[in-house]
């Protein structure tokens, strides 16, 4: 870990440039430039450089950057030089979704325990996990060092359920509910709202079919000046 905290900003684009990087990787490149590594993460080449420089590497000019040594220095930023155990709480069709999803053990992340409040589905077998009532929880997630719980709840639910976590030693939730968590400072919550999200895209998708709209119309009365 480097000495210096890194901008909040800067620490939500390195697994983007984790992802570019494996996908370069993978094509059969050694090193990679800041403007083809930009290119690949939507980002500026400046930007790049800059964000990178926090992890104390700064490529090499006209040769770039290392690219087996830097999948190595943002894996090892991001904690990912180990298998991190998770719970996930709530065993809906998205918990089975994620609890199914194998692309998390690629990425340092370990499927440890399913736990659900229903006590239909407890016994329940998904993949190599047995579903656990919530009542379990605390033993879970000390049987198995959990360390981020996943809240994939109704949005009534989620709140107990991150008082539930958080009593049983979980510092960092990832949260599908759609609703606004509390809690006690040093526990770290990101949010995941698929409707927010949708709903940002429906705003573009609009803008685009407008301008689409003007456009169309501009052609035509510029069609009808001609004649």
């Amino acid at each position: 870990m480097t000495e210096r905290p890194i901008p909040e900003a800067s620490v939500g684009r390195l697994p983007i440039y984790l992802r570019a990087l494996v996908d370069i990787a993978e094509g059969g490149a050694t090193t990679v430039s800041s403007e083809t590594l930009a290119e690949a993460a939507g980002v500026n080449s400046a930007k790049v450089r800059k964000d990178l420089s926090h992890l104390g590497s700064y490529g090499t000019r006209g040769v770039g950057y290392d690219v087996a040594y830097l999948i190595h220095q943002v894996r090892r930023e991001l904690g990912l030089t180990q298998h991190w155990p998770i719970v996930i709480v709530g065993v809906g069709n998205l918990g089975h979704a994620l609890a199914n999803y194998r692309g998390f053990s690629e990425r340092g992340f370990r499927i440890a325990g399913l736990v659900d409040a229903d006590r239909a589905k407890v016994g329940e077998q998904v993949g190599s996990i047995t579903v656990r009532h919530l009542e379990d929880l605390a033993t879970v997630v000390w049987e198995q060092s959990i360390a981020i719980g996943v809240i994939c709840t109704p949005a009534a639910e989620a709140q107990g359920v991150a008082d539930a976590l958080v009593a049983s030693g979980v510092r960092s939730i990832l949260n599908f509910a759609p609703a606004v968590l509390s809690v006690p400072a040093g526990v770290s919550v990101r949010k995941v709202d698929l409707a927010i999200e949708l709903q940002i895209l429906a705003f573009y998708e609009q803008r685009k079919a407008a301008l689409a709209d003007v456009k169309r119309r501009g052609r035509a009365v510029a069609d009808l000046t001609k004649v």
